[in-house]
């Protein structure tokens, strides 16, 4: 089994929101794309964050938008060994380094993670930033437990760091 890669962050010197992922999954790998899989609700959820309707959009035009909303993304796993998509069979990670990015941006005010994982590999590395860290259920169809008006609701939280 290969190892899996991240994608390089998206991020400009006026971000205030970076949203973590784990490790993109097979779709968005094999698409080279951040969020690529059809059932994945990121860029729904990011629209009522953003107010920006992101579904509709090409794929580089999502990220400028993003950007001009002063969002930026990446993921908090590097590189991992992992059969299939979830986050579950992760093997073997090894972390980004998220501290070197956060500390690049000045502007920043918070880092969401999008799911369980994200979570659990980024909050401890970046628990003495004086960041909000903002632990977010995953935008993921494999998370189902959580209706989507639910984390809608969670999402929205992230505009109070843009304003």
């Amino acid at each position: 089994m290969d190892r899996k890669r991240s994608f390089p962050p998206v991020v400009a010197p006026d971000t205030r929101v970076l949203v973590l992922g784990s490790l993109p999954g097979e779709r968005s790998l094999a698409a080279a794309r951040y969020y690529a899989h059809p059932r994945n609700r990121f860029w729904y959820l990011m629209s009522s964050v953003i107010d920006v309707e992101l579904e509709p959009l090409g794929y580089e035009q999502r990220l400028a938008a993003l950007l001009r909303a002063r969002v930026g993304l990446w993921d908090t796993v590097a590189s991992a060994r992992r059969a299939g998509s979830l986050d579950a069979a992760i093997r073997e990670a090894e972390p980004n380094p998220l501290a070197d990015l956060v500390g690049s941006l000045p502007h920043l005010r918070a880092v969401a993670f999008n799911g369980k994982t994200a979570a659990r590999v980024g909050m401890p590395q970046l628990s003495g930033s004086k960041l909000a860290l903002v632990a977010l259920p995953s935008s993921s169809p494999a998370n189902a437990s959580v209706p989507l008006a639910e984390k809608e609701n969670l999402w929205r939280s992230l505009r109070e760091f843009l304003r």
